[in-house]
């Protein structure tokens, strides 16, 4: 059994401590729970895209202006709403044009609309 981090968007597996609630749990861990999805920004992506058009990618930085591109945080907040997006299957994360799992990955990303043909 697994479940999506509402916060992180990281794949959570169940863990036995989490055996009587395991329905209720939305947070991989107490850091997430803590911080929850504060800045969000799903919609930011969504109009990137849709403005850039089909089958064209955008780099998460392009979410931010100015110096906010160079503050690791925000850019951590900006890849955690890509990989929300890409498990609802609006999105696909990629890394040198080819899908990656959102939950596992490392390195430079790329963000595209996700289309009928790819599923």
């Amino acid at each position: 059994m697994e479940k999506i981090c509402e916060s992180c968007g990281r794949r959570m597996e169940f863990r036995r401590r989490w055996e009587k609630n395991w329905e209720a749990v939305k947070y991989c861990s107490d850091e997430c729970r803590r911080n929850k999805l504060r800045f969000d920004y799903r919609p930011e992506i969504l109009a990137l895209l849709a403005e850039r058009g089909a089958g064209k990618t955008i780099c998460p930085s392009e979410v931010l202006v100015g110096e906010q591109k160079q503050d690791a945080r925000l850019m951590e907040l900006v890849r955690r709403s890509a990989r929300l997006l890409a498990h609802a299957g609006l999105v696909e994360i990629t890394q040198k044009g080819v899908a990656v799992d959102p939950s596992d990955f490392r390195g430079p990303i790329r963000l595209r609309l996700r289309s009928a043909k790819t599923d």
